[in-house]
Parts: C-alpha cells; sequence; structure tokens
C-alpha cells in the first residue's frame, strides 16, 4: 500500500523507541496490508482501538515500557528495522520522544504526531532532583494521555489519518472512535464522581515523578510538588527537608511514586514524617491486547489509589 501525506509531522519532537514487536515483523511483498508503528504503549492502544475489527493493518509496539525514563532508552537494531518498513509512525510528541532525529531519516513512511490539537500544559513549576535537570522533556509536558479528553484527541487524530491512507475501512474507523468516544466520557464521569466525596480530605499530591500534572488539573487535585528523580539516586538532605516541610504543613498522609520509577527519596521521606508510599501508574507500558479497557481500567486505579491514601487518616501519622 502507497504511503501517504502526512496529517502531521513533528520531526523535531523525536522519539524513544524500542523493538518489541506485539505482532510479527512486517514482511517485505504485503503490500496490501498497513505496517503501522506505535512509539509508545498509550499510543498502542489508541491504535488498536481505532483499528478493532479492521482488515490487513500490523501494529507493532516499540518496546519504551522497558525503562522508567524514555531518556535512558537507546534504539536497536530491531528499532530500526521496524521504523524503515513501516507505512506510517504514531508518535507521542510534545517532546517526549527525544532521540528519533536521526532514525527518521531511515525511513519513507509517514510520522504522524498524535498530540495535534491538544492543548498542552507547560513544564513548570516542578522540581529536579538529584542531578536530573539534564533529563528536561521541553518547554511542555508530554504526558497529556493522563486526561481522557485528550486520549480521545489521540483517537481522533489516528482515525483522521487512517480514513485518508485506508478510505475503505474509513466508516469503520469512525465507528470505532465514535463508541469509544462515549466510554470515554462514561470513565470520566464515573472517575469524578468517584472523587466527589472525598475531595475535601485530599489536601494536595506530591508526585515523584513528573508526568502527573494532567491527572492532577483533570480531577482538581492540587499538585504541590512534582519531583523528577532517577533511578538510583537520592535527595540532598536540603531537597529532603523542604519536601518533608511540604508534608507536614499540609498533614499528608500520604505521597505518591511512580510505578516503574525510584522511591528513595520517597521512602526517605516516610520514615521521617511517619507519612506513607503509594505508586501511581503512568501506563508507559502494557500488555500486548492493551486496549482502551486496559486505560479506563488503570486510570480509575489511579483514582482508587488517590482516594485510599488520603482516606485512612488526617493528617502525617508522624508521632
Amino acid at each position: 500500500m502507497k504511503k501517504h501525506v502526512a496529517l502531521s509531522m513533528c520531526l523535531t519532537a523525536g522519539l524513544f523507541l524500542a523493538g518489541c514487536g506485539t505482532q510479527s515483523a512486517p514482511q517485505q511483498g504485503d503490500e496490501d496490508t498497513l505496517h503501522l508503528v506505535a512509539t509508545t504503549y498509550p499510543v498502542y492502544a489508541a491504535l488498536q482501538e481505532v483499528t478493532q475489527g479492521a482488515d490487513n493493518i500490523q501494529i507493532t509496539r516499540l518496546n519504551t515500557g522497558a525503562v522508567s525514563c524514555l531518556h535512558d532508552y537507546t534504539l536497536s537494531v530491531g528499532d530500526m528495522k521496524q521504523i524503515e518498513q513501516a507505512d506510517y509512525i504514531f508518535i507521542n510528541g510534545a517532546g517526549l520522544e527525544t532521540f528519533l532525529d536521526g532514525a527518521l531519516s531511515s525511513t519513507g513512511g509517514t510520522v504522524v504526531d498524535c498530540s495535534e490539537g491538544i492543548t498542552l500544559l507547560e513544564t513548570v513549576g516542578h522540581d529536579h532532583v538529584a542531578g536530573a535537570d539534564d533529563h528536561d522533556h521541553g518547554h511542555w509536558d508530554p504526558h497529556y494521555w493522563m486526561n481522557p479528553a485528550h486520549m480521545e484527541q489521540m483517537m481522533v487524530n489516528i482515525q483522521q489519518t487512517l480514513e485518508e491512507a485506508d478510505p475503505s475501512q474509513g466508516t469503520l474507523y469512525q465507528e470505532n472512535v465514535n463508541e469509544a468516544s462515549q466510554q470515554l466520557e462514561e470513565t470520566q464521569t464515573k472517575l469524578q464522581n468517584m472523587l466527589q466525596d472525598a475531595q475535601g480530605n485530599i489536601s494536595g499530591l506530591i508526585t515523584f515523578h513528573d508526568g502527573f500534572q494532567y491527572f492532577a488539573q483533570t480531577y482538581g487535585l492540587p499538585l504541590l510538588a512534582s519531583i523528577e528523580e532517577e533511578e538510583g539516586s537520592e535527595a540532598s538532605a536540603k531537597e529532603i527537608n523542604e519536601i518533608t516541610a511540604l508534608v507536614e504543613e499540609y498533614q499528608l498522609p500520604i505521597i505518591f511514586t511512580e510505578e516503574n520509577g525510584s522511591d528513595a527519596t520517597a521512602n526517605a521521606i516516610a520514615r521521617e514524617t511517619g507519612c506513607e508510599v503509594a505508586a501511581l501508574d503512568l501506563m508507559m507500558d502494557g500488555p500486548e491486547d492493551g486496549n482502551l479497557e486496559d486505560y479506563f481500567n488503570r486510570m480509575e486505579q489511579n483514582v482508587r489509589t488517590v482516594i485510599d491514601g488520603f482516606s485512612v487518616s488526617e493528617g502525617t501519622g508522624k508521632p
């Protein structure tokens, strides 16, 4: 199948890619098949949902979930082969994938930036711990999928591209997006209702990853501090004292790490203040059959984790 004009190209965004195909690698000679590459798990889940029931579609997911920080990922030979053979490469965009610049020169495929049309938040108002300043994502916060409304826009961008590339199945793609949009709205309402009664108890979030800004904004949760901490590093005594002061000022019973990230500083603060530590899921990795249902379940679990963390007790639990 011929490659088509890009919906949007964002070569400066770059990419974090890994070579873990969830389906077999593209084979030469299958010209009737559209070979689609997703650079992150959220993009992959959206692609799976939009193409459900479609023929002659092959989706390959790069293994970016293998690392807790995408800045640590290095392209493999397998990655390069997938990129070279792709008809379309769907990227998260917003500066998340920062090392694809050179790799894109080896593909004749179309790069589609899934952040098109999304109002992005600036990467301001957070701290960096233990030398993480070298790992700044850039001007925009790229973790926009943590807002279900932005996940919907991601699917719309995918649908518009595929409808142009494969008009014979355009009605199917549109129907899939319409159904997904309804499910996203229902899920959003459910999660907001879950938080309604508990919201008065939630004095503020401290997260040990800078990826939860959209999540906090979407559900009206005050984000007091967002600390990007590298695996194996520890904060200085001064930094621990500053965060400890926030925990005590707001009487926080719990602080939050990212599921696959470092928890060294969070545990040090917990020992000092008596607060609990729990992990929130940024959904950077997921199952091979991942789709919107998996996304719903994990968003709901994040909301439940926050609610449960603040319902245990008032205050820090410090003796």
